[in-house]
């Protein structure tokens, strides 16, 4: 007498085996586009403008003609905005016919606004040919052209962006193709693009994301689309290993000798399916999990009130002018003056062409000192009624902290506290500003996410050589995988559909 199980397994395996053909036949085709771009996407990012080439392209700071005090600046602007401590505040040259020195200032709520700091004004609009003007002298091409103005193309679809909207896309006319963007409400050139990033960003990032502007410009639409791809690209995964497993014989072995029972391009599949299938699946749940699925992954909100008393911004306006400006000349000369906090103290972040960076009080004009007891006293009070268990300078990359891709400050304080949340905190040594921050819930998301996605390993990133060849292998390899089942899944759509036995009982009797 047969078992439930006996009698339950052949439907069970019916529905195992056509899901997975199903769901193959689509998902092959997204895990070949995925893993092809990958690989393009290890050597060429999605455009971006760097800080370096940001501060390369901004002219020296006047501050001579920088009159407008940071306070003055921001009574400029409506009551609504300067309400609650600006997000960020520096000093740079607004590029143009009107050359001068201008406060970019980044409210509490992420707006963007530009307060001239020789008279107070608030700038802006900025036309089409104030832009071409400002493409002009930040990249050095007396042939910048303005080509149109837009709200979002393919290579500025961030929501990041969305503050500086309306763009204005410059054409350099260099050899390499260039295009700047310019926000028509700041005057800030915000993005840069390349001929070739355009070109291998076709083949990697954009359909790597599924980044179609269309569809990324609609954000709940482009996460949901990409969360439940890769929901039905996980279950065909996991059927094809469960059926590879079904299917191979390592000790009893078919009548040809042969572990599989498949010939050719199935061959092929359950081969290459059963060595990279684990990799695979990893990869595409952690590319699912990257999208935050019902909001496992979600974050705290910072709590501004808490900067606000580590910083100790707010207390007494910034003194301005500063005690002492460093001079500087050609690469060497203050590109940007960023104001900061710490513990109470003005301090201004300098940086030249090449994104050094120099920490000077603003009060007393003397290099910023600060000691690991001011750093303790004050990190206190960014996690109110928790204590600070440990208290590290870190030296060197780890597993949470690493570049890769960015840039990391180091050394770097690492405070460690006891809250519920087991919280770090990163701080920067020369100015005292947090420069990065993780919790339980991150350092668990970059297991899934981080290690098993990018393969990111402090031990591999850091011997180039060796990464490349690793998520070469692996990629090749589920490109065979992928690719066998893209051809089989074609093969079965264009067989033509066998007659059944009552079919060609009917047809015989019609031929006699």
């Amino acid at each position: 007498m047969s078992t439930p199980w006996q009698r339950a397994w052949p439907p069970l395996r019916r529905v195992l085996y056509w899901t997975h053909r199903w769901l193959g036949i689509g998902g092959c085709l997204l895990f070949v586009m995925w893993f092809v771009s990958g690989v393009v996407m290890m050597y060429v990012g999605y455009p971006n403008l760097t800080d370096e080439e940001r501060l390369a392209g901004l002219a020296p700071v006047r501050f001579d003609q920088a009159v407008v005090a940071p306070a003055a600046a921001l009574d400029a602007l409506p009551p609504a905005v300067r309400a609650q401590p600006p997000r960020r505040m520096a000093l740079e040259m607004q590029a143009g016919a009107d050359a001068q020195p201008v406060w970019r200032i980044v409210d509490a709520r992420g707006s963007r606004h530009t307060v001239s700091a020789r008279d107070g004004h608030v700038l802006g609009p900025v036309d089409a040919a104030q832009a071409e003007v400002i493409a002009r002298d930040f990249s050095a091409q007396p042939g910048a052209r303005w080509a149109e103005t837009l709200e979002r193309d393919q290579w500025t679809v961030p929501q990041g962006l969305n503050p500086l909207r309306p763009l204005h896309r410059i054409e350099v006319d260099d050899a390499a193709g260039t295009e700047l963007y310019v926000s028509s409400r700041t005057g800030e050139v915000v993005r840069d693009t390349t001929r070739a990033e355009r070109f291998w960003n076709w083949l990697g990032a954009v359909p790597h994301w599924i980044y179609f502007t269309p569809l990324r410009a609609d954000p709940p639409l482009w996460h949901d689309v990409v969360v439940w791809l890769s929901a039905a690209c996980i279950v065909s995964a996991v059927t094809g290993i469960v059926i590879g497993i079904l299917r191979i014989r390592l000790r009893r072995r078919f009548r040809s000798g042969a572990v599989t029972p498949y010939t050719g391009w199935m061959a092929w599949h359950h081969i290459a399916g059963l060595i990279g299938g684990f990799f695979v699946l990893t990869w595409i749940v952690s590319g699912w999990l990257s999208m935050n699925p019902n909001g496992w992954f979600q974050r705290a909100p910072a709590d501004a009130a808490a900067m606000a008393r580590y910083t100790g911004t707010g207390a007494s306006p910034f003194p301005w002018p500063p005690a002492m400006v460093p001079a500087g000349e050609g690469a060497g000369a203050s590109r940007e003056a960023l104001l900061m906090g710490f513990d109470g103290k003005p301090l201004l972040q300098l940086r030249d062409a090449q994104a050094r960076v120099q920490v000077v009080d603003a009060a007393t004009g003397a290099p910023a000192v600060i000691a690991r007891e001011d750093i303790v006293r004050a990190a206190a009070r960014l996690r109110p009624g928790a204590a600070i268990t440990q208290a590290a300078l870190q030296t060197h990359e780890d597993f949470h902290w690493y570049g890769h891709h960015r840039t990391r400050v180091l050394p770097v304080w690492r405070l460690e506290f006891d809250d519920a949340a087991r919280s770090w905190l990163y701080i920067d040594p020369t100015s005292g500003q947090v420069a990065g921050s993780n919790d339980r819930n991150a350092r668990l998301r970059r297991w899934l996410f981080n290690a098993a996605h990018s393969l990111d390993f402090p031990w591999l990133i850091q011997y180039r050589p060796a990464w490349d060849f690793v998520v070469w292998f692996l990629s090749i390899i589920g490109v065979v995988a992928s690719a066998s089942g893209v051809v089989i899944g074609w093969r079965r759509l264009r067989r033509k559909p066998q007659p059944s036995p009552v079919q060609r009982g009917l047809q015989g009797s019609r031929v006699s």
